[in-house]
């Protein structure tokens, strides 16, 4: 089991990407969330087998198609244990 939190730049805010990120954490079952920084960056904590979090990570760098992934910065995350499913958080 791994946890990593991503920060997300480029065009990542009003193009549906919490929930494009929501749909393929989920799919991969992983546990975490997403939000929006004041920023205009989206960071995400995701947790789950290594191989999963990893095709998640490559899977949030092709984005929504209305969106522009400029980088991700990934760095290694606790979550918390009451995180059950992944969540938009707001």
């Amino acid at each position: 089991m791994t946890a990593k939190r991503l920060l997300i730049r480029g065009i990542v805010q009003g193009v549906g990407f919490r929930y494009f990120a929501e749909r393929a954490a989920r799919h991969r079952g992983l546990r975490g969330w997403v939000r929006n920084l004041a920023d205009g960056r989206v960071e995400a904590v995701a947790a789950g087998e290594a191989d999963d979090v990893a095709i998640f990570i490559a899977d949030l760098r092709q984005g929504p198609a209305a969106g522009r992934v400029d980088g991700i910065d990934v760095s290694d995350a606790t979550l918390e244990e009451t995180v059950t499913r992944f969540e938009i958080r707001h």
